[in-house]
């Protein structure tokens, strides 16, 4: 049978279920990625595992979000991570080796090879034809301890490409223009396959950039061929011995086939406060920008830093706009520097931050109320810059350049006129300047057994869930609409990360940004009846932080109805005991107010029958069908409250039944 390199890379991998979209199926995974906002609570969860030793290939923790230490709440959060590592057997990236996915690629990436991550961007490795997914922080602890990855089989999308892109455009208006198209919702259940003759026009870190964001999409991944881009990519950085092959079959199908001609595509821009809201630049040119960021792992690879300093190279930012330069790894920033580019940016203005995520998640460079910020980066949710009101712009770095230049959203072609500019041409080193010195290797076993976790006093243990109840009767504590961001159930930032390994203390902050009064009303409820929250479509779109499952269970949350939800956010939901469960009637969701009484009565006959669950309004005296989506190993989750009392029953019938 002929394959895609999404098939390939499945079946190659596959331990359980039949590759049928929509069917449950085991992976064995490979490598696993996780950082600091998300790794805490995966170490809390291997050390709860009660995990000797990794059983992945390579795992690595990266310090890449946390990175502002205003107080000690990071730095014991760093030590504690590092001590884990050594404990458990992971490579530690240091504060400042750069951010997970680019360096990831650098350093560890191999092609054929699968990858889970407790980040969403984590996608961004299928550049090298690898299949990588972003899953909930629990799933890549399982995955370190020798677990499969359970996922349902996706479609897998085939995209062809062709033409080559024109100057003044780049890899980033191209997954901008599959937003445009389709929205945040239009890779849901679907794995994207890029494929075509307009491949070889795109280099490995081109790729990156349209994997990394197909995120926004929804899709469960993104994957491309490993072929001689990705071989040249591996030599720069002296891994050529890794590279292996991986081509689709000539006659290989999809389920669902696009094409796009890159001659045709134009310079985009997402308009706040979603991905999905993808104009032309011509269409909004001439708004006033008081911000431009240049990095991010959508943006990461040195074209993206070395273009901008070729555009603005002997010119000057205008007054009034702040030029930020956040270097996406350390081996990056010694490049740039060996070009001479980063003189260029300097000299432009530009304030040169470290390497890691910064203000793409909200760490620092949040931009003043009212102004504009153009960002080369993958989300713009309301209130993720760190500004609860901000106005935030996604672009390419050509069209942020420009807006450097001019102090307003510019087309980049423009600049041809306005300054007599022609598109630069950047010739780039062929050998990378690798550095492993920020990167600590595991250490051997024995050595490893004896190492003590470092818990500061930020570091809380995991919270003990109930098992499911067969009966629900609580209030509806929050009502929200469609495209809820896990940015707006628990926000990033500096204001909210640093308690990230602290549940009780992250939890006042559930929600605040939708409904202050949330986190004090639900807390009532948690020791009583619990409470539901009624949501729209795509609920829990954008990061993978499993937070944001947690810290609501934590305030008592039962159950959510939703009329859609976003796979990850779902599949934390159940992770930690949630019944997450979709609307049969979707105009059912307007028919409930905040406050009214819901019962939901006979939930494990009806898991266990694999039928709709009727839902009583006791307040209205009106009933509404729930579907339920859940397969046998997830409701067994779900009765025992959650995935970790799920194991550990598992395991300790494993140890009666040797015994």
């Amino acid at each position: 049978m002929a394959y895609n390199v999404a098939q390939k890379l499945i079946s190659s991998h596959l331990l359980s279920g039949e590759m049928t979209p929509g069917t449950e199926i085991g992976l064995r995974i490979d490598q696993t990625l996780t950082q600091d906002a998300t790794g805490t609570l995966v170490m809390l969860e291997l050390e709860a595992l009660g995990l000797d030793r990794a059983r992945t290939e390579v795992s690595v923790q990266y310090i890449d979000h946390n990175l502002l230490q205003a107080d000690s709440k990071n730095a014991e959060d760093h030590d504690f991570l590092r001590s884990a590592c050594q404990r458990f057997g992971l490579w530690f990236s240091k504060a400042g080796n750069g951010v997970s996915h680019p360096t990831h690629m650098q350093r560890f990436g191999i092609p054929g090879k699968t990858m889970v991550g407790s980040d969403s961007h984590t996608p961004a490795a299928g550049s090298l034809g690898m299949l990588a997914i972003g899953v909930g922080g629990i799933e890549v602890a399982l995955a370190i301890a020798g677990e499969p990855l359970y996922i349902r089989m996706p479609e897998i999308w085939g995209v062809r490409l062709t033409g080559q892109l024109p100057p003044w455009t780049s890899a980033k208006d191209v997954i901008l223009e599959m937003l445009r198209r389709h929205g945040v919702k239009g890779g849901v259940n679907r794995i994207i396959e890029y494929y075509g003759p307009g491949l070889s026009t795109l280099t490995a870190m081109d790729r990156h950039v349209i994997a990394n964001m197909g995120a926004e999409l929804g899709a469960t991944t993104t994957v491309f061929p490993a072929d001689d881009q990705v071989r040249a990519f591996l030599r720069s950085e002296q891994r050529e011995g890794d590279f292996v092959e991986l081509l689709s079959d000539a006659d290989a199908g999809y389920d669902v086939t696009e094409e796009i001609d890159l001659s045709t595509i134009v310079p985009l821009i997402a308009l706040p406060s979603s991905p999905g809201n993808v104009v032309p630049v011509r269409e909004v040119a001439g708004r006033p920008v008081g911000q431009v960021v240049i990095g991010s792992s959508a943006n990461p690879g040195l074209r993206d830093f070395a273009i901008v300093a070729a555009i603005v190279k002997g010119r000057q930012s205008p007054p009034g706009v702040s030029f930020d330069v956040n270097p996406s790894s350390r081996q990056i920033l010694q490049d740039l520097t060996r070009m001479g580019a980063t003189l260029d940016l300097i000299s432009a203005g530009a304030r040169l931050h470290q390497s890691g995520c910064m203000g793409c998640i909200g760490m620092g460079q949040a931009p003043a109320n009212g102004r504009n910020s153009l960002r080369t980066m993958p989300r713009n949710f309301l209130g993720r810059s760190g500004t609860q009101e901000d106005s935030v712009y996604l672009c390419s770095p050509e069209t942020a350049a420009a807006a450097v230049l001019t102090g307003a959203i510019t087309d980049p072609r423009d600049l041809e006129e306005l300054f007599d500019l022609t598109y630069p041409t950047v010739q780039f080193p062929a050998t990378s300047s690798v550095n492993l010195a920020m990167l600590e290797a595991p250490l051997p076993l024995a050595e490893a057994s004896q190492v003590e976790l470092v818990k500061g006093d930020n570091i809380s243990s995991l919270p003990v869930f109930a098992p499911l109840a067969d009966r629900i009767e609580a209030p509806v504590a929050l009502l929200v609409g469609d495209d809820i961001s896990t940015d707006e159930i628990l926000p990033a930032g500096a204001r909210v990360l640093p308690f990230r390994s602290n549940i009780p203390k992250l939890a006042r902050f559930t929600f605040d940004q939708v409904d202050e009064t949330y986190p004090t009303r639900a807390a009532e409820t948690r020791d009583t009846s619990g409470h539901i929250i009624i949501a729209g479509a795509n609920y829990g779109q954008g990061s993978s932080r499993e937070h944001a499952a947690i810290t609501p269970r934590f305030l008592g949350l039962r159950a959510v109805m939703a009329v859609s939800f976003a796979r990850i956010h779902w599949q934390n939901l159940v992770n930690f005991g949630v019944l997450a469960l979709e609307f049969a009637d979707a105009t059912d969701h307007d028919r409930i107010q905040r406050d009214d009484v819901l019962v939901l009565d006979g939930i494990r006959e009806a898991l266990a029958a694999g039928t709709a669950i009727t839902v009583h309004n006791k307040t209205r005296n009106e009933d509404y069908a729930a579907r339920q989506n859940f397969s046998q190993r997830q409701i067994d989750m779900l009765l025992a409250g959650g995935l970790i009392p799920w194991l550990q029953e598992r395991r300790a019938a494993e140890t009666r039944d040797r015994d």
